[in-house]
């Protein structure tokens, strides 16, 4: 893969594809190198959260969007592979964010709709896709509602339907895919994915999540894991730091990877 189109075009078909699309978000270079060159990696995505912590900068688009599209653009020159970006809410003009990601080489976005108006989060993905048509290129625009993750004492099944009504009408503006995160039980996915069609539907792995197996059954399409990437990773540095303040040293099976 050598254009942004066909790297976009694979993007779509690993998401179209009836095996699970597994993600490790990535924050910087040396995170994307490591995992691109993990056999059994076929794409990568950025996590906004672990990017913006790296920079200092606390999630919800309080890293300057040019820091972000920078960072992003990093990443994606530095691997052969499909990148897909955390783009946040899309820094309040979403057309505009998505066609600066497509211009360093970004051929998919998650795109947030922190439960704003139905129809101004609808007019944000259809300004996206509308980016990407404008570059000649297939984005896949992943659009994501926090209906689950800002649901509150909302009754679970209140929260179900606004997801799916959400869900219908971002497919519908010409998003490729649907984000669901939060903590979601088989029932809930399995009504999201009969809702809205096989392979329409990504979810973030987090502790208690059902299984990746039970997940490809029920027909979810891609599995990311967000900040939780970058958790691994600093858990692993702080009890680096216990053991080495303890006495001891580095922990045997520890890898040269950069």
């Amino acid at each position: 893969m050598t254009s942004t189109a066909d790297k976009a075009r694979e993007l779509l078909r690993l998401h179209t594809d009836p095996e699970l699309l597994l993600v490790v978000n990535v924050w910087d270079v040396i995170t994307a190198k490591v995992v691109a060159d993990t056999p059994g990696t076929k794409a990568l995505a950025t996590a906004s959260h672990s990017i913006a912590a790296s920079h200092g900068y606390p999630d919800g688009e309080q890293i300057p969007r040019d820091l972000m599209i920078e960072a992003v653009g990093r990443i994606a020159a530095a691997v052969d592979l499909p990148v897909t970006a955390d783009l946040e809410g899309g820094y309040g003009d979403a057309g505009e964010t998505v066609a600066r990601a497509i211009d360093v080489g970004i051929v998919g976005a998650n795109l947030e709709d922190q439960m704003k108006p139905l129809a101004d989060s609808v007019r944000a993905v259809e300004a996206a896709v509308a980016a990407g048509e404008r570059a000649g290129v297939p984005f896949v625009l992943n659009a994501r509602t926090d209906a689950f993750v800002k649901a509150g004492d909302r009754e679970p099944q209140d929260v179900l339907a606004e997801a799916i009504e959400r869900g219908r009408a971002y497919l519908d503006a010409g998003a490729a895919t649907f984000f669901v995160p939060g903590m979601l039980d088989e029932a809930a996915v399995t009504s999201l994915v009969e809702a809205l069609g096989r392979q329409k539907v990504n979810l973030i792995g987090i502790p208690g999540s059902l299984p990746l197996a039970r997940l490809q059954e029920l027909g979810v399409a891609r599995v990311s894991y967000g900040p939780w990437s970058q958790n691994v990773a600093l858990t692993a540095l702080a009890r680096l730091a216990e053991d080495v303040y303890a006495g001891g040293g580095l922990p045997e099976g520890t890898r040269k990877l950069n």
